[in-house]
């Protein structure tokens, strides 16, 4: 770390302390040729995302576009915005932790559905119809089917 007063490279760390609520780390250090102290921060890189479409566009993962389907699905329904709010950290945090700089919509929409099926089943469909474009009243049909065919599963 060069020092911004005098421009020397040796600097030593004086105090290290968490930053952030931990998401960074603070360092005071002192530059050992002129003796002045300065501050760092160390924050671990998140490499972007990229969202690969279905149309095999590619655009950067947006957090807001996301939280703001899910938002629209859970309208009217009891889910609170930090209950959304968790729910896509989830989701972002799983994005991050795969090997894959570029991830496909569709992983991303049934992630979404995962979650939402646990959190209201009502927002879970309100989804579903948009992203898996019900073509008719048929296919809605058959979606809450297999919604409640798997909740009698655990009963029986």
């Amino acid at each position: 770390m060069n020092c911004p007063y005098c421009g020397d490279s040796e600097t030593k760390v004086i105090d290290t302390r968490p930053a952030d609520e931990g998401a960074s780390i603070r360092r005071r250090r002192e530059c050992t040729q002129c003796k002045s102290r300065f501050t760092t921060y160390e924050k671990i890189e998140e490499v972007p995302l990229v969202v690969v479409k279905k149309n095999m566009t590619r655009e950067s993962f947006n957090r807001n576009k996301l939280l703001g389907g899910i938002i629209r699905a859970c309208e009217k329904r009891p889910v609170t915005m930090e209950q959304m709010e968790q729910l896509v950290d989830w989701i972002e945090k799983k994005l991050q932790n795969t090997l894959d700089r570029e991830v496909s919509s569709e992983m991303i929409g049934e992630l979404v559905m995962l979650k939402l099926k646990e959190l209201d089943e009502v927002a879970y469909v309100r989804f579903a119809s948009v992203y898996r474009q019900f073509k008719d009243i048929n296919t809605f049909i058959d979606e809450l089917t297999k919604l409640l065919n798997e909740k009698k599963r655990p009963e029986q």
